[in-house]
């Protein structure tokens, strides 16, 4: 079949809730991806923050063919060493005590979100508890994660979704304030809210949000899905903060391509939340997924990644802000190390369609007018460099 036929087969067969761009990618190489006719496209994009080493990694892959000749699933019955390992990886990188593995960051969500209900239940008894979550936030699609993304036209065809859900605005205490209650039990923000456009949180307001927790009994969760492992030059975010979430979440760059997150907590919140019957997953944590989160974590150390990502960060926000400087319809940069934004005044959609299909390049959008790159983490000066050429290339068609 040409890629005609295949684009046509695929709307037959899938269900339509992606509007995919008509590109057929076949395999990657490094930081760039190849359709079907070897044509080359440089990915700033990772598959939306996934693959962070980029593509065809020998040391990644041999480990995971490896797996797969051994063994890549047992259910959560009996114990496998390749979970025993990542979930020590994952503590000791994070500083939290626990870890659940989960198939999907959604699904980190739904149990971060269980987790500090049983919580409260736990030290309160029963009661109609309520969650601060954050205006132009995203955590997911699930019922669940769903009600607390503070994006209202993601809600809205879902309603009645979970109850006790107020939003608060994102770096204004003063709103938190106004939603706290003595029903709330949590609140969840991301670090850096990526699909919102590309806000860090202010380090005076998490500072105070985290404080208010702690007087209040209440738990702070921290979404990290998006802008966790390595992405903002810090394995965590929030590691730059000086601050501890009580409950944190993690997927994307977690198994670099492999489907896998976790949710991860204190030891307070262990001690006093989920026991066994509260929560499960048939697939969650298996060897395979697992392999690959153990290995992720090897490489960081291996490859000194956070190092490299401290050093290139500030190249490429040396170039993007030359083209703020230089375009008039860029207003400014947003972003946290090699997750950036470029806001614009022209359709961020246009700019990213053209630059796909007309420069090879494989950028991503946030929110209605942040042109967001969220490149592997392996990137060099050299790839920025090629970046920069090609979108300029695509900006001075609008100029």
């Amino acid at each position: 079949m040409n890629k005609k036929d295949y684009i046509e087969k695929a709307e037959e067969n899938l269900l339509h809730v992606y509007n995919r761009f008509p590109v057929i990618f076949d395999y990657g190489k490094g930081v760039h991806l190849y359709d079907e006719l070897d044509q080359e496209y440089l990915d700033f994009a990772s598959g939306i923050g996934v693959m962070a080493f980029g593509y065809g990694n020998e040391d990644y892959e041999e480990v995971l063919t490896t797996q797969i000749k051994r063994i890549t699933h047992t259910s959560n019955l009996y114990y496998h060493i390749p979970m025993v390992e990542a979930a020590e990886k994952l503590t000791k990188a994070s500083g939290m005590d626990k870890v659940f593995f989960t198939n999907s960051g959604a699904e980190a969500i739904e149990g971060a979100l269980k987790t500090a209900k049983k919580y409260a239940y736990t030290k309160n008894g029963p009661g109609d508890y309520e969650i601060i979550a954050m205006e132009n936030s995203f955590h997911g699609r699930t019922v669940g994660s769903l009600s607390v993304t503070g994006t209202e036209h993601y809600r809205e065809p879902f309603y009645p979704l979970m109850s006790g859900v107020k939003f608060a605005t994102f770096n204004d205490f003063g709103s938190v304030l106004a939603n706290l209650s003595d029903k709330t039990c949590a609140i969840i923000m991301e670090t850096v809210q990526g699909e919102g456009g590309l806000y860090p949180a202010d380090k005076e307001f998490l500072k105070k949000v985290r404080q208010l927790c702690d007087d209040e009994g209440i738990l702070l969760i921290l979404d990290e899905i998006q802008c966790g492992m390595g992405r903002t030059g810090s394995m965590f975010a929030f590691q730059q903060y000086d601050i501890k979430p009580d409950i944190l979440t993690t997927a994307k760059a977690l198994g670099n391509g492999v489907p896998v997150g976790a949710f991860a907590v204190t030891q307070n919140v262990a001690e006093n939340s989920l026991v066994p019957g509260d929560h499960g997953t048939t697939y969650g944590g298996n060897p395979l997924c697992t392999a690959a989160v153990s290995q992720v974590f090897d490489m960081f150390e291996d490859y000194k990644l956070l190092d490299h990502v401290n050093k290139i960060a500030p190249y490429l926000e040396q170039v993007l802000d030359v083209l703020v400087e230089k375009y008039d319809f860029i207003t400014e940069r947003r972003g946290l190390g090699l997750m950036q934004g470029l806001v614009l005044t022209v359709p961020v959609k246009d700019v990213v369609t053209k630059a796909l299909l007309d420069e090879k390049l494989v950028v991503l959008s946030a929110g209605k007018d942040v042109l967001r790159l969220l490149p592997p983490l392996v990137i060099t000066e050299r790839d920025v460099d090629e970046f920069k050429q090609k979108i300029e290339s695509v900006f001075d068609t609008l100029s």
